[in-house]
């Protein structure tokens, strides 16, 4: 009680100064940005719990990791395990700048010496840059000099996709498959099943796939597979399917099991929705 009272009186004898009104908001928007920064983070957590436990082989390791080294733990989970399962390529205006010469050499190459092979340099340069429509055209003139390029073939097909024009995705994915049905081990054969489902000829896509899977078990077609069988009825031969995606995907080394970790998580959300 004596050591209560000192305090008392000293308080008393020095009283705390009374805030002006530009202090009282400088605190009242501090406090505001604060909660703003802080819901961001937690939803940012629960992103980075959510992917570790969905893709993550060491799931048990990392989240502790999460959970205990925040905030440098998320962001340590983001960098190391996050950006390279998905394999997000640098924007295209970086990889334009930084092969800006590259490119030039290219297209003087092509315009000089004028052979598919040097179109077909430039284009595959102009795509990997996010050039399509430059890439198409260089496509185009390798095509013009040798219709049966399987190089400018599937650059205008990878080009086509990605412009969503599935019907020449198709045509010239089928091209390439009539001249060498295991060219670029399979990723030809995946663009053309692809392109069957998004133009909607669902019969002649599970068709294909069921021919794929069996040469090329590559994860995303087994998932459209498996959803085809779940469309069209065929319970059992979907749940076989995406049960095969998952054991693949666990048998694989942890590095492309994290690469193909969103396969393996819609193919359990995909057995999750199917009839027992």
């Amino acid at each position: 009680m004596w050591l209560l009272a000192q305090v008392a009186t000293q308080m008393a004898d020095h009283p705390v100064p009374p805030l002006d009104h530009g202090t009282l908001w400088t605190i009242a928007i501090l406090e505001i940005l604060g909660s703003l920064l802080t819901l961001p983070y937690f939803g940012f957590l629960i992103w980075m719990l959510v992917h570790c436990y969905r893709t993550e082989p060491d799931r048990q390791f990392w989240i502790w990791i999460l959970i205990i080294a925040q905030p440098i733990g998320a962001i340590a989970y983001f960098i190391l395990r996050y950006l390279p399962s998905k394999e997000f390529p640098a924007p295209a205006f970086l990889r334009r700048w930084t092969r800006g010469r590259e490119l030039v050499r290219l297209e003087t190459a092509a315009e000089q010496i004028g052979n598919p092979h040097q179109f077909v340099q430039w284009g595959d340069a102009l795509r990997e840059v996010g050039q399509l429509d430059r890439a198409s055209e260089a496509y185009d003139r390798a095509l013009k000099k040798d219709p049966q390029n399987l190089q400018a073939l599937w650059g205008s097909a990878q080009v086509a996709v990605s412009q969503k024009r599935f019907g020449d995705a198709r045509s010239l994915s089928r091209r390439v498959l009539d001249k060498d049905a295991q060219y670029k081990f399979g990723d030809v054969s995946l663009v053309h099943g692809r392109s069957l489902n998004e133009l909607g000829d669902l019969d002649a896509a599970r068709t294909h796939f069921e021919l794929h899977v069996r040469r090329w078990r590559h994860p995303e077609a087994m998932y459209l597979l498996a959803r085809l069988c779940a469309n069209q009825g065929d319970t059992i031969a979907a749940r076989e399917h995406a049960k095969g995606l998952i054991q693949d995907v666990n048998g694989s080394p942890a590095a492309i099991a994290r690469k193909f970790g969103r396969w393996k998580s819609r193919a359990r959300q995909l057995l999750r929705k199917l009839p027992s």
